[in-house]
């Protein structure tokens, strides 16, 4: 009885593990595969295009078909579109002919293809495109906000940025303007702001449209972790919510904090700055993404590989190209 209890065991800690293991799309040569963390190969390079795997498929093009891959690298269902997205809510954007519709993880359609662009679904709605303009649909293809808008973005904080008659606004999940059109761009909400720009100059506004800081940065990312990139001359720097300098304008570029850790070019390299705007990770890098579950993908002599929050090597560049790490369950 006890060694079955600890057969049982053994077999239950196993799943747990693999249920929670990550894995990477990486390309050797003009081949894609999948690694594990320790950087060996889990799905051998063999496809000549494919995606990061998302709900635990992955989508990878067979000729010239795709279809997708389950978690240990079968085929979950047959390659037979011309395009695909991710899977997003249980359900994945797939292009037949020339029409998109939506597949669930049997590969069978929720949403048959009728629309000419469709984006992944997002708090139950995806944005779509019909006879050039652009709405949101329901998981069961109904219309929530009826195609009329040359552009749309996903919801966040409750609101979406809208672009009509050659200005940007925000709708609210009725499809009323919360903010009218009026602005030349327009980000997404992050933490009650939102970056917008009028008169070629950057500023912030609340969720009435009142401005909380005034247009005045010539270029601005959406705020992320309380911060936003901004550039002011030629220099990138960091600003809060109220527009005030938190790291003043000394980089050559940056990309947004995630993980409380932000990329900046300094030269011709990269590295990793605190909030602070201290270097963690000095400039050794030709180029970089974000830190994502505590790694972030690097560049050195042309191959990719992944490095800690120290800057510590944690598998080696040897990658022509790879993705993040993600979960695969």
């Amino acid at each position: 009885m006890k060694k079955l209890v600890l057969i049982f065991a053994a077999i239950l800690i196993s799943g747990q593990m693999f249920s929670q293991e990550f894995l990477a799309a990486a390309r050797t040569g003009k081949l894609w595969g999948f690694i594990t963390e320790d950087g060996n190969w889990h799905v051998n390079p063999q496809y000549v295009h494919l995606h990061n795997y998302h709900e635990g498929l992955a989508a990878v093009q067979v000729g010239k078909v795709w279809g997708f891959l389950d978690s240990k690298g079968s085929i979950a269902i047959n390659p037979q579109f011309t395009r695909v997205k991710d899977f997003h809510e249980g359900l994945a954007g797939v292009l037949v002919g020339k029409m998109w519709g939506f597949v669930d993880k049997n590969g069978a359609f929720s949403i048959n293809p009728q629309f000419e662009k469709v984006r992944d679904f997002h708090d139950g709605m995806a944005r779509v495109r019909q006879d050039g303009k652009w709405g949101f649909i329901d998981k069961k293809g109904s219309y929530t906000i009826n195609p009329q808008y040359d552009h749309l973005n996903d919801f966040s904080e409750g609101l979406s940025a809208a672009y009509m008659a050659k200005r940007w606004g925000y709708l609210d999940h009725s499809g009323t303007w919360a903010i009218n059109p009026q602005f030349e761009k327009a980000g997404s909400f992050s933490g009650g702001v939102a970056v917008v720009r009028q008169g070629g100059k950057f500023g912030v506004i609340d969720k009435n449209g009142k401005y909380v800081v005034n247009p005045q940065f010539v270029a601005m990312k959406d705020y992320s972790e309380g911060l936003a990139a901004i550039k002011m001359g030629k220099l990138w720097g960091f600003v809060d919510k109220e527009g005030k300098y938190v790291i003043n304008p000394q980089f050559a570029a940056v990309e947004s904090f995630h993980e409380g850790l932000a990329a900046v070019k300094s030269g011709k390299l990269w590295g990793f700055i605190n909030k602070k705007g201290k270097y963690v990770v000095n400039p050794q890098f030709e180029k970089v993404e974000a830190f994502v579950g505590g790694r972030a993908r690097v560049r050195m002599g042309g191959k990719w590989g992944w490095v800690g929050k120290k800057g510590n090597i944690i598998i080696n560049p040897q990658f022509a190209n790879a993705f993040d790490f993600v979960k695969v369950d």
